[in-house]
């Protein structure tokens, strides 16, 4: 390779495009000539100062995209005279043009690929919270038709019903409430199982929600009721409040 065309590298540089070996060439190329040494290190600098405008981490497809890219765009050599040098930023649009428009299609792509990222993360989430709703209801709907099915209904203190619909030939107990009222977000209300005169974790009602159905962690078997409380936001492992609601078992 001339060094006329080790001249030309110093986009494709900048940017890591090169392949090993011709890596390596310019690599040596620049301890000699002061005039690429200094456009590479000006590339690189406006590069990373048009990357600050994201913060997304570009898809593992981009780089690629790129390399395969650049081969097309073509730079002029660095204009030096014996012993002076013109910087880039004193250089014409026309040849600073390729070196940014690389830059910017890798700071552009990167913000198109972090939108798609999160669309589709937002779409995961979305789909795994109908899963879980449509698997939690249909768990509903088999403890409500078990045919050992035993059903109690009661009033909460404060407001609002709950019904405890239990199945030990099924192993699961679900919790119909309606009308709850409302709480704030430091607060949520737990299920409680009464074992032995022991309160047991059994889950807690979504937050924000006050109507609806879920199914109890844990069998019913061995219960003497359930109970349902107000705890601190995430659950308590035993209660801190006296139960809202107490629904015997048999």
């Amino acid at each position: 390779m001339t060094t006329v065309d080790l001249h030309t590298l110093t986009g494709a540089y900048a940017l890591d495009a090169l392949p090993e070996a011709e890596e390596r060439e310019f690599a040596g190329h620049l301890e000699a000539c002061e005039a690429c040494a200094r456009e590479v290190a000006e590339l690189r600098e406006t590069a990373a100062r048009l990357a600050l405008a994201v913060a997304e981490v570009p898809p593992t497809a981009l780089r690629s995209r790129v390399m395969a890219a650049i081969p097309e765009v073509r730079q002029l050599p660095p204009r030096a005279r014996q012993d002076t040098v013109r910087p880039l930023r004193a250089r014409g649009w026309r040849q600073r043009m390729p070196y940014l428009a690389a830059a910017a299609c890798l700071v552009g792509a990167a913000v198109a690929g972090g939108v798609a990222v999160n669309a589709e993360h937002e779409a995961d989430q979305a789909r795994a919270h109908t899963a879980r709703a449509e698997q939690q209801a249909a768990q509903v709907q088999s403890v409500l038709a078990a045919p050992d099915a035993t059903v109690r209904t009661a009033a909460l203190k404060g407001g609002g019903t709950g019904t405890v619909v239990a199945s030990k030939q099924l192993g699961r107990t679900a919790f119909l409430y309606s009308d709850l009222p409302a709480l704030p977000g430091s607060h949520v209300y737990e299920l409680w199982y009464s074992r032995n005169g022991t309160m047991v974790p059994a889950g807690l009602v979504a937050s924000g929600s006050t109507s609806g159905s879920t199914v109890l962690a844990g069998a019913p078997a061995g219960a003497a009721g359930v109970g349902v409380t107000v705890e601190p936001h995430g659950g308590s492992p035993r209660p801190t409040t006296a139960p809202v609601l107490l629904v015997p078992l048999s």
